[in-house]
């Protein structure tokens, strides 16, 4: 049975899935595959693993650093799974280029070469949003590029993080980032 429950943050209402093994999924109400993987049958109800993820972005959004990690259940491929683990190792605060990523994947599961495009399709496909930190990955040149939330919303949490340096964000992108709703 999956579980789902509501949460206001800065940047707009997020919805929240889980089932008995962990969360499932953190949209951004609106954004591109929003809710995507959910089925009709679920249930809104405040679970512990649903509780835990509302204090982690309690924390989360106030600045700190939560001290705790939610029980995550990824539903994909075996690939998007790979991928998802790895942006769970990009620490707060610091970015990766998806060649980073797919080099590192290549690395971790033996293979000769990951494609960057396909480790950017499933980063794109990410169903839990801020927990597991695909805003963290950016262009090859810097670039920050999309983002299934928005790229407004990509902007705020790369400040929040510090992860690119405020200025240089406003530098590139002026005026997008604090509006963010």
């Amino acid at each position: 049975m999956r579980y789902i429950s509501h949460y206001e943050s800065p940047l707009g209402s997020i919805l929240l899935a889980a089932d008995e093994e962990g969360l499932t999924g953190l949209w951004f109400e609106g954004q591109k595959y929003y809710a995507s993987g959910l089925d009709e049958d679920c249930e809104e109800m405040e679970t512990d693993i649903l509780l835990a993820a509302k204090r982690w972005l309690d924390t989360y959004f106030s600045g700190g650093r939560p001290d705790h990690m939610v029980p995550l259940h990824f539903v994909g491929t075996d690939f998007q799974k790979e991928v998802w683990e790895a942006l769970c190792e990009i620490p707060y605060g610091q970015t990766r280029t998806y060649g980073d990523m797919a080099r590192l994947l290549a690395a971790k599961t033996g293979r000769e070469r990951v494609s960057a495009r396909a480790v950017g399709g499933a980063v794109g496909h990410n169903r839990i949003s801020i927990l597991v930190p695909c805003h963290r990955v950016i262009g090859s040149d810097g670039s920050l590029t999309g983002y299934a939330g928005g790229l407004e919303r990509k902007i705020w949490l790369l400040e929040l993080e510090g992860g690119l340096g405020k200025k240089r964000l406003w530098n590139k992108y002026a005026g997008i980032g604090k509006t963010a709703k």
